[in-house]
């Protein structure tokens, strides 16, 4: 599981920023009650984000809708706190709204959507609450995915969440128009 520190004071995005730099393969957030959470990447971790990452990619190179981020993206969401999806993606206007300063800094907002991987030292109680954070803050589409249990959920604003097992990939229309996630690679 990951750590939950609360500190004396709120950590600012600076400090946040320098933390993440100086000790690599930690992710850093924070909560929107100011709590810093840490959680370790692994190598099989890392792994599964990098191909789901590579996949929302691979669609957004072809369907140029949005921008793609990796899983040390920093987003400052409505509600205070700054999560690090494992893989997320913004609408293009979106992107193209915002100015170079802003673009070189944490992402002003929440994504459109947004990829969770399970990794050893999360539950999925503390991912389905990230999961609801993120609908709570704007996002449109949100992706947890379990390899432990070859499991996925798919989160959408005001609709029950649907959950997968044993299937082999999910479609994720209409947020993310002809876009499949093939979920065999993610449980290896």
């Amino acid at each position: 599981m990951g750590i939950r520190l609360d500190l004396l004071h709120r950590v600012t995005d600076e400090e946040l920023h320098e933390l993440s730099e100086r000790n690599p393969g930690y992710q850093f957030e924070r909560t929107a009650d100011g709590r810093l959470l840490v959680t370790p990447t692994g190598l099989t971790s890392g792994r599964r984000s990098l191909k789901v990452a590579y996949q929302l990619e691979r669609w957004n190179e072809r369907t140029g809708l949005g921008v793609v981020f990796d899983s040390s993206t920093g987003f400052r969401l409505p509600d205070g706190s700054l999560l690090s999806p494992d893989a997320s993606w913004v609408r293009r206007e979106r992107w193209e709204a915002l100015s170079p300063e802003q673009r070189e800094g944490f992402g002003p907002f929440c994504p459109d959507a947004v990829f969770e991987v399970r990794s050893a030292s999360q539950s999925p109680e503390e991912l389905r609450e990230k999961m609801q954070t993120y609908l709570a803050n704007g996002a449109r589409l949100g992706v947890l995915i379990d390899p432990y249990r070859k499991a996925v959920e798919i989160y959408r604003p005001g609709a029950p969440v649907e959950r997968y097992e044993g299937v082999q990939r999910v479609s994720l229309d209409p947020e993310l128009p002809g876009f499949t996630l093939e979920l065999e690679p993610l449980f290896e």
